[in-house]
């Protein structure tokens, strides 16, 4: 996979509301914008909002975050690639065997289906993980060690990248190389809420750390204006200096 040089931006379709969705997609596609179909709008209104996605010809980041034995993940992954999508989450404590079955799965459906395979990311440490919380999980040392031996997991799975934090995203880049993908949810614009996210950081803080895709969701969703708050965004990450 080549990594390219202008990081992403993800807006996380995160809310109940199917018509307040759609409308939103319509709105900002024409910024060239990536969506995350997250859980909310994947169960609750799966098919019209990917259905409209894929009529704006719009890349989809499809954060299933899948869990389970290997063959019900791979089963998993096959039934939701579909065109557009190029990104689709497991969990990397799901462990080798699963993450290579959803690259496998996501490779033979799609050849099936001739369209390109969707990339496998693996979801390492949550972002509304605190480093104190990590003794409760039974976890040793702290996040950045933790993510980035669940990382080394994912990458010899042949996962193209993993979900991080901004704060582990240097290390990882150093360490892996360019052509290993990062994907950071935790971004929050200067002066926004962190709401329930532990790790977070800014979007020129994260493009910066050398962050591939930022994935932002309240700070635009819920804005007055959020063709404005996208576009404020894209400027700050068009601004920034690549790790």
């Amino acid at each position: 996979m080549t990594v390219t040089t202008q990081p992403k931006l993800i807006v996380a379709l995160d809310l109940d509301d199917r018509d307040a969705a759609l409308s939103l997609v319509e709105r900002l596609a024409p910024l060239g914008v990536w969506f995350k179909v997250g859980y909310e709008p994947l169960y609750g209104y799966g098919d019209a909002i990917r259905e409209r996605l894929e009529s704006l010809g719009a890349n989809v980041f499809l954060d299933a975050k899948l869990h389970d034995i290997p063959r019900t993940v791979e089963a998993g992954v096959r039934a939701l690639v579909r065109r557009g999508t190029r990104i689709i989450t497991v969990h990397a404590l799901g462990g080798n065997e699963m993450m290579q079955s959803a690259v496998a799965g996501a490779a033979e459906r799609a050849a099936e289906l001739g369209i390109d395979p969707p990339q496998i990311f693996a979801v390492t440490l949550l972002t509304s993980i605190a480093p104190e919380d990590l003794g409760e999980l039974g976890l040793q040392g702290g996040p950045g060690e933790n993510v980035m031996r669940l990382a080394a997991l994912a990458r010899d799975a042949r996962c193209s990248g993993v979900v991080c934090s901004p704060h582990e995203a240097h290390d990882l880049k150093a360490y892996f190389g360019a052509e290993f993908a990062v994907l950071c949810p935790g971004i929050r614009p200067a002066g926004t809420s962190a709401g329930d996210q532990k790790r977070i950081a800014t979007p020129q803080r994260a493009v910066e750390a050398g962050a591939d895709y930022l994935v932002v969701g309240r700070p635009i969703v819920r804005a007055a204006d959020p063709v404005a708050a996208a576009r404020a965004i894209l400027a700050e990450m068009e601004t920034a200096t690549r790790g």
